[in-house]
């Protein structure tokens, strides 16, 4: 995906946010996120998007509060929504006026800061999105070749940043990924419905599932593998559904995917 791709997806998915909070109620419980309400929600997610704009304008604050300050800020109820579709446009704009070659830090790298933070923001809210909508009935699905840029981005992204250990070959801790729906990327088919591979991931787990040691792109020998839709791979890997939910069949060692869901998490900090 592009970044044109992911500032556009970015948008649609704050809208929709916005419209489940609304429909859920800002008490309503948000079942993936306890014990956060609705309110915590727009909170924590109308500062993050105040936050990234403040980098992608080159004025980064230089002190950032933790997250309990973050959940007792915002304005009063009666605001709270429209205070977040207004950061959300805020940084849906300055992505889109951001010059395309300029390079500046962002959590995950990218080819340029701009490409970087729009793809990080659009995940992001992607899935708060689905965080809002699970508050509120049911989720919206995703597209197939997003789902498979976020599962890339988590798994190359967040959990490939640091040191990768030499390859062990296969052995007891390898996870695979395997979404096995049509997945367009860059105008190219990797993955269709007339027996080519499907778009693959592998993570080596260290012992007790606690951090990935190695992660590589590609089908090949593991102890676990989880196959399914993109869509619900993306939302089992960020620990928003279950496997019967997602779509996901758990072939080889289940406990591996256990594991993930107990010590793989991406957090505030």
């Amino acid at each position: 995906m592009d970044t044109a791709q992911h500032i556009a997806a970015l948008e649609q998915d704050g809208n929709l946010l916005a419209t489940a909070a609304e429909r859920a109620g800002l008490g309503a419980p948000v079942p993936s996120c306890p014990p956060w309400a609705v309110r915590d929600l727009l909170r924590h997610l109308g500062y993050v998007h105040r936050w990234a704009a403040s980098h992608v304008r080159g004025q980064p604050w230089r002190e950032e509060p933790a997250e309990d300050e973050v959940l007792r800020g915002g304005p009063p109820d009666a605001d709270l929504v429209g205070w977040f579709r207004a950061g959300h446009a805020a940084l849906v704009s300055t992505l889109q006026a951001a010059d395309p070659e300029r390079q500046f830090w962002a959590p995950v790298p990218g080819p340029s800061g701009r490409a970087a933070w729009a793809r990080r923001q659009a995940h992001e809210t992607a899935i708060h999105r689905v965080d809002a909508e699970l508050a509120a009935g049911p989720v919206t699905p995703f597209r197939a070749d997003f789902a498979a840029d976020g599962i890339d981005e988590l798994i190359m992204g967040f959990f490939g940043r640091g040191p990768q250990a030499p390859d062990p070959g296969p052995q007891a801790g390898r996870l695979q990924v395997l979404a096995d729906d049509q997945v367009l990327a860059d105008d190219q088919v990797l993955a269709d419905d007339d027996g080519a591979p499907p778009i693959a991931w592998r993570v080596e787990l260290t012992a007790g599932g606690r951090r990935a040691a190695r992660v590589q792109r590609g089908p090949g020998p593991a102890a676990c593998t989880l196959t399914g839709p993109a869509s619900g791979l993306y939302q089992l890997l960020w620990n928003r559904c279950d496997r019967a939910a997602a779509g996901v069949m758990v072939s080889g060692d289940g406990s591996l995917a256990q594991s993930w869901r107990d010590g793989m998490h991406v957090r505030w900090d």
